[in-house]
């Protein structure tokens, strides 16, 4: 089967089936024998296709006569891939395009296959034309960076145009890779730069690119890291593959030895095990998520690290557990957010509907407040997100405090990062800033 029909029937079970485009993709490329190659392909049309989603309809939409939202599923899905392909990807020829989704859809509906095919040439005699969009409206920004109309009117309302365009185009870039370096591994080396460069000595002699970041000394920047489960260090526990601004989280929560910490939202179990590695195996983590399959993703995650501290507990976070109160000298709330500031990962989040996330503020302040009832007098809690969005970030913080009175913002020390909020106790984390994914961090103590 070619990669093209793959990334076809991938996007087909997106779009019927409502998966998350990763999920999806990473599942059936574990079902199939191709080379990296062919892995990268189809991964690249994937994503490249669900980011482009809204300009591809737009672009299709000039040359069709019927509607991209008239189309059957297939033929929409036959015609965007190849759309993607002649716009965005020069390597590709236009015919070897066109032929292979004409292809596919005369498998599947003979009689559609010249609808396709009339559709694509359309396009490939008029693209240079066709393609132009301008940047000065709320709606031509939205078709130009595929996002849905309200998000781009609220990043406006709370940046201005010209910045708003300048977080579109970084959300547009490739995510970087970075891995984590889990430091209770470094028996045997005098310090911990010794045990870092051992690190990056053995991925480079495995063939990936890698570099120390110079924010954190636990992260390394990778590429053409490739199957990354069966890598050797990974296997072993050495390391984790974890964005550089989720691993902030852990360094401003900045966890004692012989301490108590929960993390209330812990899946998939990249903190909870990043701040259980900070304590060098001691102490304890309760890490919580409230569905099973995450539950034995966090158990795993802990189990390849070797951190004898975790333990896992199923709960939900908008409940109260009245065995938790004042128990803890650290408690993390890393809350369900709308995720703007990791659409470079996620793309589908370009087009969650208003309705879908109005309703979030109140969640996260409730669970911000469960939060703040575990935690012990002169202890922490850290409030975090992986979005951008003001009113789920300080907005949420600023009515927590005015109902807290016994907790008060507590200054972030210790981070190599320009940030004039880090004194006031939070960062905001913008990816046109620090290129890195979006993320709001937060540092409270309780007086």
């Amino acid at each position: 089967m070619s990669s093209r029909k793959i990334a076809y029937e991938i996007l087909m079970d997106i779009e019927i089936n409502k998966n998350y485009s990763n999920i999806s993709l990473n599942d059936r490329l574990s079902k199939v024998k191709l080379d990296d190659r062919d892995k990268g392909l189809i991964t690249e049309l994937v994503y490249g296709v669900i980011e482009k989603k809204r300009y591809i309809d737009y672009i299709i939409n000039k040359v069709s006569k019927i509607k991209v939202r008239k189309m059957e599923n297939s033929v929409k899905t036959a015609i965007r891939l190849a759309v993607y392909q002649i716009i965005f990807l020069d390597r590709v020829a236009d015919y070897a395009s066109i032929n292979e989704s004409v292809n596919i859809i005369k498998k599947i509906d003979k009689r559609a296959s010249g609808f396709v095919n009339a559709v694509l040439r359309n396009l490939v005699r008029q693209k240079d034309e066709i393609c132009k969009i301008g940047d000065k409206t709320v709606e031509d920004i939205a078709i130009k960076y595929s996002y849905e109309k309200w998000i781009v009117d609220r990043l406006i309302g709370e940046h201005g145009i010209s910045r708003t365009k300048d977080i579109l185009d970084a959300l547009s870039k490739k995510p970087k890779l970075y891995v984590r370096i889990n430091r209770t591994k470094m028996d045997g080396f005098d310090s911990f730069g010794e045990f870092a460069e051992f690190i990056v000595d053995q991925l480079e002699k495995e063939g990936i690119k890698s570099e120390r970041s110079n924010l954190l000394e636990e992260a390394i920047k990778v590429e053409n890291f490739k199957n990354i489960e069966n890598n050797r260090l990974f296997k072993m526990g050495y390391i984790s593959i974890q964005d550089i601004s989720s691993m902030l989280v852990s360094k401003v929560l900045n966890p004692k030895e012989d301490r108590k910490v929960l993390d209330l939202c812990a899946a998939p179990g990249g903190k909870t095990t990043h701040i259980a590695e900070l304590m060098n195996n001691t102490g304890e983590v309760v890490s919580q998520d409230i569905y099973d399959h995450k539950i034995k993703m966090i158990k795993w995650y802990a189990n390849r690290l070797g951190l004898s501290n975790v333990r896992v507990k199923k709960g939900d976070a908008l409940n109260i557990f009245e065995e938790y109160k004042g128990k803890f000298d650290y408690v993390l709330s890393d809350v369900p957010c709308s995720g703007m500031g990791i659409v470079r990962r996620k793309p589908e989040i370009k087009y969650k509907s208003e309705e879908e996330v109005e309703n979030l503020p109140d969640i996260q302040l409730r669970i911000l407040k469960n939060a703040a009832e575990y935690v012990k007098n002169g202890g922490i809690l850290i409030y975090s997100t992986c979005t951008i969005f003001k009113e789920e970030n300080m907005g949420v913080i600023y009515r927590f405090l005015s109902e807290n009175k016994n907790f008060s913002l507590d200054s972030i020390d210790g981070l190599n990062l320009e940030s004039s909020t880090l004194s006031n106790g939070y960062i905001n984390i913008y990816p046109d800033e620090f290129d890195m994914d979006g993320f709001f961090i937060c540092r409270l103590k309780k007086n």
